[in-house]
């Protein structure tokens, strides 16, 4: 069975945890405060999860959930991740992480960004425009009528397609918005983000977007 890194236990990657233990995966998460700060999360997840630094969840994972605040990814350890596909959770909140010109801009995006930061790593969107709370909640099996759908983005079409799979195995219909430079269409502001849809209504909203505010 694959082992899930994730690399920030916040809001986002404690549910992500949380969807994956119960999907099968083993997990091995890991915050900025060390792995002794996460002894309840790992229990409440069970024998298939443990806590780690983030270099050892980046050398544990089979595949590698980054979900730290956006200026903080110049911390994700960049060797453990190398040649693995990375989920990169992330959204651009200038009160949070400051002011990014080329964000304002629209010359990049948050996950483009990440790729930057780990060049020889395989960076999917996931997980960014949906409240974490639904993450473990709002899933429902394949061939539900109005099935839920999330977005996901990549360079790389194994990666796309793992995120795909993790979905679907969770409860989620994907639509893939293409590479990463095309990934703003879901982030923060958009009329996908952080709003019910099923695959036909959230690739509508996909053409809606408009790249700055």
């Amino acid at each position: 069975m694959t082992t899930l890194g994730i690399i920030g236990a916040g809001h986002i990657g404690a549910q992500v945890a949380r969807a994956a233990v119960s999907s099968g995966y083993d997990v091995v998460i890991a915050n900025s405060r060390g792995p002794e700060t996460l002894g309840d999360l790992v229990a409440e997840l069970g024998p298939k999860a443990r806590a780690a630094t983030a270099a050892e969840a980046g050398t544990a994972g089979d595949v590698v959930v980054v979900t730290v605040p956006l200026h903080a990814i110049d911390q994700v350890p960049v060797e453990p991740l190398a040649g693995k596909i990375v989920l990169d959770t992330n959204n651009y909140y200038f009160e949070r992480d400051g002011r990014i010109e080329a964000l304002d801009k629209g010359e990049t995006t948050t996950s483009e960004l990440l790729q930057q930061h780990l060049p020889t790593s395989k960076v999917a969107k996931a997980f960014n425009h949906i409240l974490a709370s639904e993450i473990a909640t709002a899933g429902a099996p394949a061939g539900s009528p109005n099935r839920r759908a999330l977005a996901t983005s990549s360079d790389h079409d194994d990666a796309a397609e793992f995120v795909e799979r993790f979905y679907d195995e969770i409860g989620f219909d994907t639509v893939n918005v293409g590479p990463l430079s095309e990934s703003w269409r879901v982030e923060r502001d958009r009329p996908a983000y952080v709003v019910r849809q099923n695959a036909e209504e959230l690739t509508a909203n996909l053409a809606l977007a408009n790249r700055l505010p």
